[in-house]
């Protein structure tokens, strides 16, 4: 009797199993349960691992902020020790920030770019997002026709509508004056009405045809039940808009280069800077207030994404939940 009781215990009736399983409702119970073998992980592998992902991922992170850094640290330095590549200054020379004010007129490049940046970005933003919505919204023949049009824009290399652009802000006599680097914004950007068109989409439109019953018209269904919807994407397009109108320095070399230097704009103003205190060009070589420069024209777009990275992660996210 014994050794009958002890095999039984040993081997399992397959059909005793079903029964068990049918009555945990087809679920196995916790006895039946169990780790295959070699499932536990290792400690020491484990702890390896993750020492060798943060050794990797702060090695990235200072290759891409060894160039800031360098700038900070140039930028305290004297004349005479501005390129010598040591992070920590020999000589701490801080009234660097004091005298840039005195040689550069670096207060009217910032105004002068956060001005033409703020135009340029609210009108591309605006502008957009109307276009985007019509494409979104309204259906009609050759719809998909057109906004390919739009979208092979986006090929077209920007050198060869250079010069007919030139042409025709000159015959408007405003060239050397900075409507030209906002003002065609007005017309909106084949990129940011993509864009913008994929969050549209992404509304439903039973919300669209219930104002339109409430006798809603088009306007307010874009301004007050889109547009609300869809803050992320316009503070998305306004913050690259921004970067890139604040980065530009081809369009300001062609359009203001004719005025004076207080019309200039930061990327513009750097570059006569650089080319003034060149030794080649009668100057010093006083680079030290050219990395003050530096410095501080990157200041405004590090707020700038400091306060909009939260949008970029919405936007994101908005845009995984679609489908």
């Amino acid at each position: 009797m014994s050794t009958t009781i002890g095999t039984s215990n040993a081997t399992v009736d397959p059909r005793v199993q079903a029964i068990g399983v049918e009555e945990t409702g087809g679920r196995p119970t916790k006895d039946v349960e169990s780790r295959p073998a070699g499932s536990k992980t290792n400690p020491i592998a484990s702890a390896i691992g993750k020492t060798a992902i943060w050794v990797l991922l702060v090695g990235f992170a200072f290759a891409f902020l060894y160039p800031f850094l360098w700038l900070l640290s140039a930028s305290f330095k004297p004349r005479g020790e501005v390129f010598d590549n040591r992070l920590i200054p020999q000589t701490f020379n801080p009234q660097n920030y004091a005298e840039v004010w005195e040689k550069l007129p670096l207060l009217s490049w910032m105004g002068n770019s956060i001005l033409i940046a703020v135009l340029a970005a609210g009108l591309v933003t605006l502008s957009s997002s109307v276009v985007a919505f019509g494409f979104a919204y309204f259906k009609f023949p050759g719809r998909n026709l057109l906004f390919g049009l739009i979208l092979a824009t986006m090929m077209l290399p920007g050198a060869v509508t250079l010069i007919p652009t030139y042409l025709i802000w000159n015959n408007f006599g405003l060239v050397g004056t900075n409507v030209p680097l906002w003002a065609a914004n007005l017309f909106g950007s084949a990129f940011y009405i993509f864009l913008q068109r994929q969050f549209f989409l992404g509304l439903p439109r039973e919300l669209f045809e219930a104002a339109r019953m409430d006798g809603a018209s088009y306007w307010g269904l874009f301004w007050r039940i889109a547009a609300p919807l869809s803050v992320p994407s316009f503070i998305i397009v306004f913050i690259f808009e921004f970067q890139a109108s604040w980065n530009n320095l081809q369009a300001p070399l062609i359009y203001l280069n004719t005025g004076g230097i207080e019309s200039f704009t930061v990327p513009l103003g750097i570059s006569y800077a650089m080319t003034a205190f060149s030794p080649g060009n009668g100057g010093q070589g006083d680079y030290q207030w050219v990395m003050v420069a530096a410095l501080l024209v990157t200041l405004p777009m590090l707020i700038l994404f400091a306060f909009g990275q939260r949008y970029f992660i919405e936007g994101i996210a908005t845009q995984g939940r679609k489908g």
